[in-house]
């Protein structure tokens, strides 16, 4: 494990990422003894534009039917709206 203050670690940025990417363990102490763990973030994709379900403007015309009463008031909440 690699133990580096905030100022080393600027200096050695690019070595201390090379660290990590090879599996080491890289943490730099604060002035006030707070500790920070340095890791490698693996690429997740969120979304897969190749996927047939992924959704996009259009994609569910002619699947959803509004009927023209859509904006009337409900007879079952007539008591309530008066």
């Amino acid at each position: 494990m690699t133990l580096v203050t905030i100022s080393e670690a600027q200096a050695r940025l690019p070595e201390l990422l090379s660290a990590v990417a090879g599996g080491e363990s890289v943490s730099i102490r604060t002035e006030d003894g707070r500790l920070f763990q340095l890791a490698v973030q693996t690429k997740i994709p969120l979304l897969n534009p190749e996927w047939p379900g992924y959704p996009h403007a259009g994609s569910a015309k002619g699947l959803i039917e509004v009927p023209d009463d859509f904006d009337e008031p409900l007879e079952e909440l007539e008591e309530y709206t008066g």
